[in-house]
């Protein structure tokens, strides 16, 4: 459909646009030598509306079960933020033997059914508000699926998201979704003041000036993401995000791209099913009590044990990562999330960003400020968000240790090295230390983005997390290391084989493994 025919449906109401846009060229709009009905009008208003909306769902999945596949029980455990509680699992992505149905989510639920969605919004329109905050949209949800894999079908990919198309190797897949956002800025931009229907928009309510702030902070997590493996890219890429004239980033947290679902997720899954299918891990419970972070009770729940479990005082006790299936009545007596089923679910925050642009300053990127003002802002920012009070005391702490986590219960204590990097920003500390400072606080911020955290951990190597309890595939993920990558899912060697199989050679080693890393994945310091 023509895009003046959609900017009549929008004045009426149905894709709503910029009000003036509408009524200053009437007639203009309202001269259609193609006598479009009113009812087509409307079809393509709704099909524009339904495909944006239906692409914003599955950024961070709003629908329960993908997002207890994504976020609870693959993001959840390899960031260090969650872990089972539901004694019925054998094959868990914790313990690296997850099973078929389980590692091919990600991979085969979310490429189809955003392309499909991407597909019919530009059967319906050519508007370049709407295709931009399309692509925009693409790549949010995309850029966690080859962060997870490493080649995945992308330019090559048909408009029907089938999977059976050629793989790209992972820094084409970037490479091609960065141009993409470079696209959708540029168009945005010359509409940055306008504001389209808040009902084809649960983030931002249609304005445009938020999108792209949002779009050049994704741009700068992924130039970040690239930083070892093409750092002057990484630095063009970073620097053009944070320049002003591009239309700037996530600032404050008014700017934060968060989405409500009509029940949030985390809310089922920690409390309804199975009275709580997951809890929070003991990775960041040891971080955050060790630092008496302010943020726990924002956070999380204090642990519910009794005097017959042998606990004499509840706190903040999260479950080992991969630990044998505890009884479930047992593991639900550990801390669990404080959520809501009205809670909002984030996507990026101004307290990621400012951590993003601390790291780019540290590299020494003009990122507008130096790496302990952004630092100091992402905790403040962080602190702000979560509704807790102490930032400047939590920033001035210069003793305070992470904990080495202690299972209440006795059974899954830790006995590897506890992390030693302390809370208050030292100036003349080495590169390495102040990086493991920044990612770490950075991580503590962006609970519950899980995805998220497991990319920048095998990225940098930080926070320092504990490894399974019980690691039951060894010859994927040899003892004492982590997962850096899923495998596909078998069946996709069944019907896309012979692409599959040349896209591994991207792979380092060159094999489906766990083990194997993908293209950004070389920090020297990690072997």
């Amino acid at each position: 459909m023509n895009k003046s025919i959609i900017k009549i449906a929008l004045c009426g109401g149905i894709v709503l646009g910029s009000l003036s846009s509408c009524t200053d060229n009437y007639m203009g709009y309202n001269t259609n030598p193609y006598e479009v009905t009113q009812e087509e009008m409307m079809r393509d208003a709704y099909i524009v509306r339904s495909a944006l909306t239906g692409m914003q769902g599955y950024v961070i999945p709003t629908d329960v079960n993908l997002n207890q596949f994504l976020e609870a029980l693959l993001g959840g455990p390899y960031g260090g933020f969650l872990a089972e509680s539901n004694a019925g699992w054998n094959n868990r992505f914790s313990n690296y033997n997850q099973s078929q149905d389980w590692v091919g989510k990600l991979y085969q639920d979310v490429i189809p059914n955003i392309y499909a969605n991407y597909a019919q919004l530009r059967g319906a329109t050519n508007d370049p508000i709407f295709i931009s905050v399309g692509k925009i949209l693409k790549v949010a949800a995309i850029q966690r699926v080859t962060d997870g894999y490493g080649p995945i079908p992308y330019s090559q990919l048909g408009t029907d998201g089938n999977l059976t198309a050629p793989l790209d190797t992972q820094e084409k897949a970037y490479t091609t979704m960065m141009s993409e956002l470079d696209e959708a800025i540029t168009a945005l931009l010359e509409h940055h003041t306008e504001i389209f229907s808040p009902k084809a928009d649960k983030v931002y309510s249609g304005a445009v000036e938020q999108w792209i702030k949002y779009a050049n902070s994704l741009k700068l997590r992924m130039a970040m993401r690239m930083a070892y493996a093409n750092p002057t890219v990484a630095q063009t890429k970073a620097e053009e995000a944070v320049n002003a004239k591009n239309g700037g980033v996530l600032t404050d947290n008014t700017d934060n791209a968060t989405i409500q679902a009509t029940t949030n997720p985390f809310e089922v899954i920690m409390y309804e099913y199975n009275g709580g299918d997951s809890r929070i891990a003991a990775d960041i419970t040891a971080y955050m009590n060790g630092y008496n972070d302010p943020r726990r009770e924002k956070y999380f729940t204090k642990s519910e044990f009794t005097e017959d479990d042998g606990v004499t005082e509840n706190g903040y006790y999260g479950i080992r990562l991969g630990t044998d299936p505890i009884p479930s009545e047992t593991a639900h007596k550990y801390t669990n999330m404080n959520v809501k089923t009205d809670t909002k679910l984030v996507w990026m925050t101004a307290a990621e960003v400012a951590f993003l642009r601390a790291e780019g300053a540290l590299r020494g990127w003009n990122m507008g400020g130096t790496p302990e003002s952004f630092y100091k802002l992402g905790v403040e920012l962080s602190f702000e968000q979560w509704g807790a009070s102490g930032a400047d005391t939590y920033l001035n702490d210069s003793k305070s240790l992470p904990d080495l986590y202690k299972d209440p219960l006795g059974v899954y204590s830790y006995n590897g090295s506890q992390p030693t990097i302390t809370i208050k920003y030292v100036p003349g500390a080495s590169f390495e230390e102040n990086l493991e400072r920044i990612i770490t606080q950075k991580w503590i911020a962006i609970f519950p983005l899980g995805l998220e955290a497991w990319a920048e951990f095998r990225r940098t190597g930080y926070p320092r997390l504990m490894t399974a309890a019980v690691n039951k595939n060894m010859s994927e993920v040899p003892e004492g290391t982590f997962p850096r990558r899923l495998p596909y899912p078998q069946d996709e060697y069944k019907d896309n084989g012979t692409n599959l199989q040349n896209a591994l050679k991207d792979l380092k080693p060159s094999n489906d493994r766990m083990s194997s890393k993908v293209w950004w994945d070389c920090n020297p310091n990690i072997k």
